[in-house]
């Protein structure tokens, strides 16, 4: 199996706007945030996922979304190492049926390949891959980054939760001895390393080229205490119609997203898109109603990008923004921006450009 981060297994679409992923670490951070005694109720309230919402089976945010919430989330707890705590926080049921056809798989190796083969079904926001390595035939977990360009602190936490619950969720499979041999992240040494070394339980190595987890041949060939043959091939049958139903949705959200980013500054009417999908207006509402979204908020999850783009350009003015970005004046940018991100577009632009440089 290849270690090159498969597009296809990318959470959401091509784009970040679209409501694709399940709240898993969303609801896991909640949590954790409880017990340090920040709510952060408030911060989801802000985004539109109030607690009935998130306790929806069918809930799906979008990676800009889930995003947003978690650089509020790392203000407001001044936590550095908040992704080690909710990655080590989580428990397979919390994956739902992929949890269960994990339980039931044969072996430690075959299961997290099951979980990188179904990786949009697990609320992932980083892509998997996994295979042998060069190291006598260890097993090599690694994780990428969708987008290069997320913001550093969401990055490193997306990734210490992802490869720590791997971590969590083996030992609870395979018993709490489980280590690996080796956990290696790309980004520079935190201030503080002891936390990864209580998480991990091997050697951390900092700067490396890539963000992967190197399993030991002996715990990858571990048995699975509740492997189920026929169980685990029955469900795979179900995750199989739900990923092909993913599928078609993500397909949809793509060429509606990239049909209004094209047309920009102008946007395509509800009833221009329709005919474009040779459908009726009826039943391509019914549609988004099955991604979870409208078209209004797709169209300003496109808008929000390009202006977000925009803004990194110093050459371009305000004026320039709001136009190519289809707003009919700075003012209505400004209203934009300021629901967005809660700040002026020019504090966000000196905010955007001190991250980047």
């Amino acid at each position: 199996m290849s270690l090159a981060p498969d597009p296809a297994n990318s959470p959401g679409t091509s784009r970040s706007t679209s409501a694709t992923i399940q709240p898993n670490i969303l609801s896991y951070l909640v949590t954790v945030a409880d017990e340090r005694g920040n709510d952060l109720r408030p911060l989801l309230e802000q985004v539109g996922l109030d607690e009935t919402v998130m306790r929806s089976a069918a809930l799906r945010v979008s990676y800009r979304q889930g995003s947003a919430v978690i650089r509020r989330a790392l203000e407001l707890t001044g936590d550095e190492h908040l992704g080690l705590k909710v990655g080590a926080a989580q428990h397979l049921t919390a994956w739902g049926l992929l949890g269960f056809a994990l339980m039931a798989d044969d072996t430690l190796r075959h299961a997290i390949e099951t979980g990188v083969k179904y990786q949009n079904l697990s609320g992932a926001m980083v892509v998997w891959s996994a295979g042998i390595g060069e190291e006598d035939g260890a097993f090599v977990l690694r994780a990428d980054l969708p987008d290069p360009a997320t913001d550093p602190a969401v990055a490193v936490f997306l990734i210490e939760e992802g490869l720590a619950s791997v971590v969590t969720l083996s030992r609870l499979a395979v018993g709490s001895a489980f280590a690996p041999r080796v956990v290696e992240f790309a980004f520079p040494p935190p201030r503080r390393s002891q936390p990864y070394g209580a998480v991990f339980g091997c050697p951390v190595r900092f700067g490396a080229p890539a963000n992967r987890m190197v399993i030991a041949p002996a715990w990858a060939r571990a048995r699975m205490p509740g492997r189920d043959p026929v169980t685990y091939a029955s469900t795979l049958e179900l995750l199989d119609a739900q990923l092909a139903s993913r599928r078609v949705q993500q397909d949809l959200l793509e060429v509606l997203e990239i049909s209004v980013a094209q047309s920009l500054p102008a946007i395509p009417s509800f009833a221009e898109q329709a005919r474009r999908h040779a459908t009726s207006e009826r039943t391509l509402r019914r549609r988004l109603a099955d991604c979870d979204t409208t078209y209004e908020a797709l169209v300003e999850g496109v808008r929000r990008e390009r202006v977000e783009q925009l803004l990194l350009r110093p050459e371009l003015t305000l004026r320039d923004i709001a136009r190519r970005a289809g707003f009919s004046d700075e003012r209505a940018l400004r209203r934009a921006v300021r629901r967005w991100h809660g700040t002026s577009p020019v504090h966000l632009r000196e905010r955007m450009r001190a991250d980047r440089f």
